[in-house]
């Protein structure tokens, strides 16, 4: 079975939240006592005393009642910071209205630190928290065993993803598929151990923790209603997995009509990501960095140029927005005859389309290699930003020989601006295949927003560090 350890995580955030709420109001108490923005300094230990406990109390059962502390919040999702976040202004307004009515003399300043660092603590607190859960997982803990129910191809899908997003935590453990699918494995090679009818008096023989319901896995909503009573006392949790698939949770509202949820799926955002607003965001972002890298861009040029003397920028055809190509700009980290080789190592390697990576790549040059250790080679690429080729997020810039290769939806990447940095490189670069590359492309082409350009620029910083998928 699952680790019983995951039973524990909502005590485990109750006790950090408590932590960090204590810690927070000492700090305020301290805090006031050396503002200056007031007439006087002053001593608000007394009144800390009586309302203190009170707010903590309080603050933690707002949580409670907002359903902060579930078990099923953790992990992934948006849904547990909305919530922490919400019962932290929900405490606060009660605060605020509780001491008025009843003429509390509470100290502005400690109420205000208190709220205004007390609530991005609890938050930062929880991802701490959902950083170690994921790193448990993956390394084997606390993860839970799965039974997905429905017709094979849609069996396969699902624990594709399971197995792709293993910081979920899901361990697929088998599948049950309607009675006309005789095979003893799915293609994919999930065993296949009963049908959907018999998934009642299966479910303690699997020792399972979380079944999946996936597309053809029953034949009507009656169906469903009466295998969800029969499960009620085996204390499973169930998860219906529609075939809905790189659909962000922005675009997808679940609004229930007549007891039938029915899932609303908003239209691809590719024509937002090249808007006037993003736009302006890629200008105004790379003229500042410039601003900012221009020492370095000069080190790394001098250094380029003293190696062997050859160029320092290396211009390649790409293929943007559209199919319009245009030169892509990078710090040469190669020989000069790099290109002339190309040909040479494709046969050694059996190259057989898609994108050409190979560590030890013989041609890279000595100053080459700590440029595409940290990313450096790709700074002059901001010149191309403010030239309206690329965009600071986006896909990876292609080559026409590899536009030409493209085949079904894998045209959809060249529907916005190239990026500088996307969901590729924060999530492994080099070492993803030309398919996984492919498939995060077009889900950022269709779920674009801004917020998420943001955070993938954020992710860069990381990723450059660690070097992973660097080569």
């Amino acid at each position: 079975r699952a680790s019983r350890a995951l039973r524990y995580l909502p005590a485990t955030a109750l006790v950090m939240d408590l932590a960090i709420i204590t810690g927070v109001m000492v700090v305020a108490v301290i805090g006031r006592a050396r503002l200056d923005v007031f007439e006087s300094s002053a001593d608000t230990s007394g009144s800390v005393m009586t309302v203190g406990p009170l707010i903590i109390a309080g603050w933690l059962l707002t949580t409670f009642l907002l359903r902060g502390y579930r078990e099923n919040v953790f992990g992934a999702g948006t849904d547990e910071l909305k919530r922490v976040f919400n019962a932290g202004l929900v405490t606060a307004g009660l605060v605020g209205v509780g001491c008025y009515l009843a003429k509390f003399p509470l100290s502005r300043g400690f109420f205000g630190l208190t709220f205004l660092v007390g609530i991005p603590c609890l938050l930062v607190g929880r991802l701490l928290l959902r950083h170690a859960l994921h790193t448990a997982r993956r390394r084997g803990a606390l993860r839970q065993r799965v039974l997905i129910v429905g017709g094979p191809s849609h069996v396969d899908e699902i624990a594709g993803v399971l197995a792709r997003e293993d910081w979920l935590g899901y361990d697929v453990v088998g599948a049950l598929t309607p009675e006309m699918y005789p095979a003893d494995r799915t293609a994919s090679g999930i065993e296949v151990i009963g049908n959907a009818e018999d998934l009642t008096s299966l479910v303690d023989g699997a020792a399972v923790d979380v079944i999946f319901f996936a597309g053809g896995a029953l034949d009507s909503g009656n169906q469903m209603r009466r295998l969800v009573w029969d499960l009620e006392r085996h204390h499973v949790q169930l998860i219906v997995a529609p075939s809905v698939t790189d659909v962000s949770s922005e675009r997808i509202r679940v609004r229930p009509v007549g007891g039938l949820p029915l899932m609303h799926i908003s239209p691809p955002t590719a024509r937002d990501a090249a808007s006037l607003g993003k736009r302006a965001f890629d200008v105004l972002g790379a003229f500042a960095l410039i601003l900012m890298f221009l020492p370095l861009l000069a080190f790394v040029a001098v250094n380029v140029w003293a190696h062997d003397r050859g160029p320092v920028l290396f211009r390649q055809i790409r293929t943007g927005r559209n199919g319009q190509v245009f030169n892509c700009l990078k710090f040469r980290t190669m020989v000069v005859d790099a290109e002339a080789r190309l040909a040479e190592l494709h046969a050694e390697q059996a190259y057989e389309g898609g994108m050409f990576k190979m560590k030890d790549d013989p041609r890279i040059t000595r100053p080459g290699r700590w440029l595409r250790r940290f990313s450096l080679d790709e700074l002059p690429q901001l010149f191309n930003v403010l030239r309206g080729e690329m965009s600071l997020v986006g896909p990876r810039p292609s080559l026409p020989a590899e536009v030409e290769l493209y085949r079904g939806d894998t045209g959809r990447r060249l529907h916005v601006r190239p990026g500088l940095t996307g969901l590729w490189q924060v999530s492994g670069r080099s070492d993803l295949s030309f398919e996984e590359a492919v498939r995060l492309d077009l889900y950022y082409v269709d779920n674009w927003s801004m917020m998420q350009d943001v955070s993938i620029l954020v992710k860069t910083v990381s990723a450059v560090f660690t070097s992973r998928g660097a080569y």
